[in-house]
């Protein structure tokens, strides 16, 4: 299994971007996929979830209205769109997968918030 993220950077706030997680190594459309974040000094926290065909989706509260999950299973790729981005958004973000009670997880990209 292996989850490859990219699109992070450095946005300023109010600013947007969209993060991409690519897989491989196991039947993408057949599992839930995640996006989760971690600030320095905070523990890792669910950003947004979404089912295998891609019909449900959750998200943490804070994430409501701004972020949005999607997926292309012809693709083998899950995506975060974030707006409206605000400072408290940096973290290193990742991806992940359970696939029989075990989770797999990308290496992270970074999205900083700044002016």
């Amino acid at each position: 299994v292996q989850l490859v993220e990219s699109g992070g950077g450095l946005v300023q706030p109010g600013g947007s971007l969209r993060l991409s997680c690519t897989a491989s190594g196991f039947t993408f459309n057949s599992y839930q996929m995640s996006w989760y974040r971690q600030a320095p000094g905070k523990e890792r926290e669910l950003v947004a979830a979404i089912s295998n065909a891609g019909g449900s989706t959750r998200y943490a509260d804070s994430m409501k209205g701004r972020f949005t999950i999607s997926r292309d299973n012809a693709e083998n790729t899950v995506y975060l769109q974030m707006n409206s981005l605000k400072p408290e958004d940096t973290a290193v973000y990742y991806c992940k997968v359970r696939i029989w009670a075990y989770d797999y997880w990308g290496q992270g990209t970074q999205v900083t918030v700044s002016s």
